[in-house]
């Protein structure tokens, strides 16, 4: 069986009443901690930033990721993952 392309899944972000949110189009979770979570989707870096913060499912198969907390803000970024293999994912994200 072929691999699906992860590029070419659809993006979607479902939240509700700022305390949960799930997240489509995820092709890696890069890092997360209780106030960070840092994902590479199909439309770049999702950076989701709160109090609280816990991945609660986790299916990178299918692209999803479910987060629960207390969820502040949505920021995203152009750069993908892909870039120029000597530099930091913080260099590529801050340009």
């Amino acid at each position: 069986m072929e691999d699906i392309n992860s590029s070419a899944r659809m993006h979607k972000v479902t939240m509700t009443n700022r305390k949960s949110c799930a997240v489509n189009g995820v092709n890696d979770v890069l890092s997360f901690d209780e106030h960070e979570i840092l994902l590479e989707t199909s439309q770049g870096m999702l950076m989701i930033k709160g109090e609280d913060l816990h991945v609660s499912r986790l299916t990178l198969d299918k692209g999803e990721v479910d987060v629960d907390g207390k969820i502040d803000s949505f920021t995203y970024s152009d750069v993908s993952a892909g870039g120029k293999k000597n530099e930091s994912l913080l260099s590529r994200l801050f340009r």
